[in-house]
Formats: structure tokens, sequence, C-alpha cells
């Protein structure tokens, strides 16, 4: 029973954040419906993103099934949904109507731009989110700009800051009896994700030219470097201490390598680290530095994350339904979260739905 057991959350099928919220919510205990628009296909139906919902399959331009969606919304703790601005409100299932009908409700939106503003209504994905939100071009190294996962977007600022928004208008609705509507944006939540940053550079701290400063590229010590195999390792001691740590156990004796933050150097010391690390395998370089504070870590595909040995002691990855995948995060110690059911198939829960609804 997790921590959220006993609230239930009424999802409007979509894609990117929207679901890995409900997944979140599902993993901490919350009974997530989902609701699927008829005729819609899935795009990744057994993707574990979807794990521990149940859903019911409705024809939203019916007056009938848009009356059951709002009982549905009714008898629910919250609802997310993540359509561009005005469609919820088409459907006729917009926050004025859903919260005359339950005025406790937390109406959770999840947009790329927000529900308004000039690019409000415009199509995007995270890689555009993250464009506008200076994220991209800090995290671009010495390279041009690429997209990378969508996790700064769709994750992080997105799902991440839509799940804790629903979670603290729920704690405020429990103390004042009303709900209210969460305009949670990709390009408002990366930005937020930024924040340290926008700081660094307001103090003269940080370079807008990508790969000069400290986490983003430019910092030798802060990096990854490939080894004579071929496969990567990632090195960050950033502290002085765990900076004289990286200088004795690889034997580093060179003058030039003392002055860590000496940046006229870095590219020199870069030049050195990348002939030092071609000199091992990967393998190697584990045995002499991994589990020591020179902070180290190798570079593993998901294939080998699954399997390190760390990752298997913490149980991070957990078979559930035949398919290795992620467990539950964060932990918690009296009411711990748990994988649902498998990603249901559409309209698969529809009367046991309406049954424990009440309807």
């Amino acid at each position: 029973m997790g921590p959220l057991h006993g609230f239930k959350i009424i999802e409007m099928a979509a894609i990117g954040p929207v679901p890995f919220c409900g997944m979140l919510l599902s993993d901490m205990g919350a009974d997530v419906v989902r609701i699927d628009r008829q005729g819609t296909v899935s795009m990744f139906p057994d993707n574990p993103v979807n794990r521990g919902r149940r859903s019911i399959e409705l024809n939203l331009k019916l007056d009938s099934d848009r009356e059951l969606a709002l009982s549905l919304i009714a008898k629910a703790d919250a609802l997310i949904e993540g359509y561009r601005p005005g469609v919820m409100e088409r459907l006729g299932l917009g926050p004025d109507l859903c919260l005359q009908r339950n005025p406790q409700l937390v109406y959770g939106r999840m947009t790329g731009w927000g529900q308004q503003g000039p690019l409000a209504h415009a199509g995007g994905h995270d890689l555009n989110y993250i464009a506008l939100s200076g994220a991209l071009h800090a995290m671009s190294g010495r390279s041009a700009p690429h997209p990378p996962l969508n996790l700064v977007g769709d994750y992080g600022g997105g799902a991440l800051y839509l799940a804790v928004g629903v979670l603290a208008a729920l704690l405020e609705a429990g103390k004042s009896g009303h709900g209210q509507v969460i305009d949670a944006a990709m390009t408002d939540g990366a930005a937020s994700l930024m924040t340290m940053f926008y700081g660094l550079m307001a103090a003269g701290r940080w370079s807008t030219a990508p790969g000069t400063n400290l986490l983003d590229g430019g910092a030798p010590f802060y990096d990854c470097y490939v080894c004579s195999d071929g496969l990567y390792i990632s090195i960050g001691p950033i502290e002085p201490q765990f900076y004289a740590e990286l200088l004795q156990r690889c034997a580093i004796t060179a003058p030039l390598m003392q002055a860590q933050m000496n940046t006229k150097s870095w590219p020199e010391q870069r030049q050195q680290l990348t002939q030092l690390f071609l000199s091992k395998t990967r393998d190697e370089w584990c045995q002499l530095l991994e589990g020591t504070d020179v902070c180290f870590a190798p570079v593993l595909n998901m294939q080998e994350a699954m399997q390190h040995p760390h990752n298997v002691a913490r149980e991070t990855f957990v078979n559930a339904h035949g398919q290795m995948q992620p467990a539950p995060a964060p932990r918690f110690s009296r009411t711990p979260g748990e994988i649902g059911a498998c990603a249901p198939k559409p309209d698969e829960h529809r009367q046991q739905i309406l049954r424990d609804f009440g309807l």
C-alpha cells in the first residue's frame, strides 16, 4: 500500500509526460483510471510507463460518454490531461465544469508551451521546449546542439513538475476543501531546472559559450573519456580533496595537473587525461577507481546497467510481468510503492471501474 493509497486519479490518455506522471502516481499507490478515447491506437501499448492503470474507453463526442466521464471525475481526487489548450473545454470537460461537479478536484494540465502565450497553440516536442528554455544550448557541450533523450522536457520539466503540483494541490485541498487548476508547462519546468545555471550566469560565473564551464564538459576533471577497449568512463572530482585522490590513485605528478581550477590549463589537462585513460580498459579503470572518492563510474549501456552489482543490490531494476524494468522511486520506509498490473488494454476494466466508482 503506497503513500497515495485511497486516492483516485483520472488520466486522460495522452503521450509523453502525462503517462509518465500517471506511472509515478500509480507506483505510489494511487488508483489511476485512464480514459482512452475510442478508436485511438497507442504508440507503445505494452511499455511499462503505462503500468498500474485501469482503463475505460469512451467516445467523448457522445453526450452519454461525456456524462459518464464527468461522473467519474466527480468522484476523483485529481485529473491529469495533456491536450493542447482548449481541447478539454471543447470536449465539455474543461476545468470550470469539472470543478462545478467536484469542487475539491485537483485539475492538472500538462502542455509544452503553457496554457497561454504566443506559442500556446503551436505543436512541439521535448526538443523544442528545452531549446526555448536555454537548457539545450547549455547542454550542447563542445559540439553542435543535438537531441538528448526526452528526460529534461517531457519527464524532468514536465511529468515531475506535474506530479509535484498534483501532490501539493492535494495537500492544500485537504486543508481548504477546494481544488484548483495546475498549469504545468514543459518550457517552465525546464527553465526551472536551469535555476542554478541562470544564477551562475547572473553572478558572472557561467559563460554562454557551451563546453567552457565547470559542468558542461569544459572542465577536464568533469567529463567522460574513452578507454583502450573503446568503452567509456566518467569522472567528476570537483572538490579539491576528491581531485587530489584522482591524482594520487592515477599516479599523476605533472605540475600542470595540480592547478585544478586554472581554466587556461584545461585544454592541456584534458590532453593529459585523454592519454592516461587510453592506457587501460574500462574494467581495469573500474578495478582501480570504482567505489573510491574519485567520483567515478563506468558509462554503461542499459543492458549493462541492469547487471551492475550496485543496481542489483538495491534492486533498482526488477522483473515485473516478465519484463525487466526500473523499480518504483523514491522509496518509502513505511508505505512502500509497488508496480501494479501491466499496461492495460483499452476498456479492459470498464465494469470494474463503474462498480468501484458506484456508477
